[in-house]
């Protein structure tokens, strides 16, 4: 296949390995993005990134953001399974640009399968408007309390609510007598009613007003260090059920890869900030 150019990045440790395709020709088969992000046998990454510009895009709604954005964020799950986008990624992906000259400007938008996200720089690293979320089977959450089942790998069930944030997440707020740090989270959770495509799954702690902290199972990943929309879930969901409809509080969402910080705006978005980092170059002949 030859040598294949790539970047490695991160944001909160949620890893990805970035590959540029200028022209629009790159093979991004399943397999190959399996051998990236192997831990042992390839490079190492929860997803792969394709940075390719927007008109090369497959899907014709992508095609259509090209005038809002140069650049499409093709987001690969470790198990080679296309994914909407990926909010750490966007992050990461932004970087990547700047860095490389493919943008210039301290805002500008990304086309991804979930639609445009604006991205702006911040001190920290970026900001991204992860666009419109919503509560999923609003009717059957606002008569029950949520609207999903996740049972644990003990064994025990647990409500949930299913919130859309441009992809798929459960959210699961522990009772006092289920320790965070002890969950089982080798294998996926079990949902109901079972997503068709798969769904992200956050258990979360509640530390305060405006603060929590979570651990996520990713579809298509496992457990990762960070999962940026799965913040973005958890910091909706938990406003949700704390009864607060209005206002644009910002959460702090702790994860075991580090802190980001989560805005519901009072337009009806919602906004992920966090660091970027980009680690490393170079070539593999994957």
């Amino acid at each position: 296949m030859g040598s294949l150019r790539f970047t490695k990045g991160h944001g909160t440790e949620n890893d990805f390995v970035l590959v540029p395709d200028l022209d629009g020709t790159l093979a991004l088969t399943p397999d190959r993005v399996r051998a990236l992000t192997d831990r042992r046998a390839g490079i190492g990454a929860d997803g792969v990134i394709r940075v390719v510009p927007t008109r090369f895009a497959d899907d014709t709604d992508v095609r259509a953001l090209v005038a809002r954005a140069a650049w499409f964020m093709d987001y690969r799950n470790a198990d080679g399974s296309l994914a909407e986008m990926c909010g750490n990624g966007a992050r990461v992906f932004a970087a990547y640009l700047r860095r490389e000259g493919l943008e210039s400007g301290d805002e500008f938008g990304i086309a991804t399968r979930a639609g445009l996200k604006q991205v702006r720089r911040t001190s920290e690293g970026y900001a991204v408007d992860l666009g419109p979320w919503s509560i999923l089977d609003a009717s059957a959450a606002r008569s029950a309390g949520f609207n999903a089942v996740v049972q644990s790998r003990g064994g025990r069930e647990l409500p949930a609510l299913r919130v859309d944030v441009g992809n798929p997440h459960a959210v699961v707020v522990l009772p006092p007598d289920l320790d965070l740090a002890e969950l089982d989270l080798s294998a996926p959770p079990h949902v109901a009613p079972t997503p068709e495509h798969g769904v992200n799954v956050e258990f979360v702690r509640v530390e305060g007003p405006g603060h929590v902290v979570l651990r996520v199972h990713e579809r298509g990943v496992g457990e990762t260090r960070s999962c940026g929309t799965g913040a973005a879930a958890a910091a909706l969901a938990t406003r949700w059920w704390e009864g607060e409809a209005e206002g644009n509080r910002t959460w702090v969402v702790e994860v075991p890869g580090g802190r980001l910080a989560v805005t519901a705006t009072p337009g009806g978005t919602v906004v992920l900030a966090g660091p970027a980092v980009l680690v490393a170059d170079g070539t593999t002949a994957l």
